[in-house]
């Protein structure tokens, strides 16, 4: 899969299949890889496109700190390069906060918005946590740093259920989480700790379906019930028994809502 130069930065980015282009942002952890159980589903009937941001996955590394919106210039010449006029665009948590970003400022490029388990700020709750992730990734242990952060990503359910594919995925990641991982997990982590647009977001009209879970602890559904008050005309679904990592913990509700809303959102359906 190919790489391209923005911004001075190698990027990586994936494409699969045909039809109206979706373009997937990642959360603050995940890689193009994180979304390989998708991919299939997805290709039948779009143009599936996955990107890792300037810190994330087989993407450059940055050598400073930087703010959040940075990803929003990557994120358009990307779109440029790839000849698209215009795109879905679906973010998860740190993607969603892009996501906002970029439909604040080229609004023209989106077909729809897709705000999954998202925040409009970083608020003092979050900036907790994220002080929390940082000392914990400074410790480059593995497993310091999966007990700081597995907790807020799923589910107490989940945990408990799937304790062994948490424990795997921790084995795993102890292989390829390296010195360099961490710093630019660190550097992700600390561009979001001033993001907020909470007095910009009504500025967004482009059709949008905001995603929450009932079980997230990490960004509660009050957060995405603000996003869904202050976007005029979005729409909302709540996936029930799920924390943080909805695509994960309900990969079927989750794919069902984004492929529903993506065949209807220029459409109405009217009831007699």
């Amino acid at each position: 899969m190919p790489f391209t130069i923005i911004g001075g930065k190698n990027i990586y980015y994936e494409v699969y299949g045909e039809g109206e282009p979706i373009i997937f942002l990642n959360g603050i952890m995940m890689s193009t890889i994180s979304w390989a159980p998708f991919i299939d589903t997805f290709s039948k009937d779009f143009k599936l496109i996955l990107i890792d941001f300037v810190d994330m996955g087989q993407s450059e590394k940055s050598t400073c700190d930087y703010p959040i919106d940075y990803h929003t210039e990557t994120l358009k010449d990307l779109i440029k390069n790839l000849g698209i006029e215009k795109a879905h665009i679906l973010g998860v948590s740190y993607g969603g906060e892009v996501a906002l970003l970029f439909a604040l400022k080229y609004s023209k490029m989106i077909k729809s918005l897709i705000l999954a388990n998202t925040s409009a700020y970083t608020g003092d709750w979050l900036k907790e946590i994220g002080e929390l992730w940082d000392s914990a990734a400074s410790t480059y242990n593995v497993s310091v740093f999966f007990n700081a952060t597995m907790p807020y990503i799923y589910s107490r359910e989940f945990i408990e259920e799937n304790i062994k594919w948490i424990k795997s995925r921790e084995e795993l990641f102890g292989k390829y989480f390296t010195k360099d991982w961490y710093n630019a997990f660190r550097r992700l982590n600390r561009s979001s700790f001033n993001y907020d647009v909470r007095n910009e977001i009504h500025k967004i009209k482009v059709p949008t379906m905001v995603i929450g879970a009932d079980k997230d602890i990490l960004l509660p559904l009050r957060l995405q019930e603000f996003i869904h008050e202050k976007i005029e005309n979005s729409k909302m679904v709540i996936i029930k028994d799920s924390g943080h990592a909805s695509m994960y913990e309900k990969p079927y509700e989750f794919a069902s809502i984004v492929m529903g809303y993506i065949k209807t959102y220029n459409q109405q359906i009217k009831i007699i």
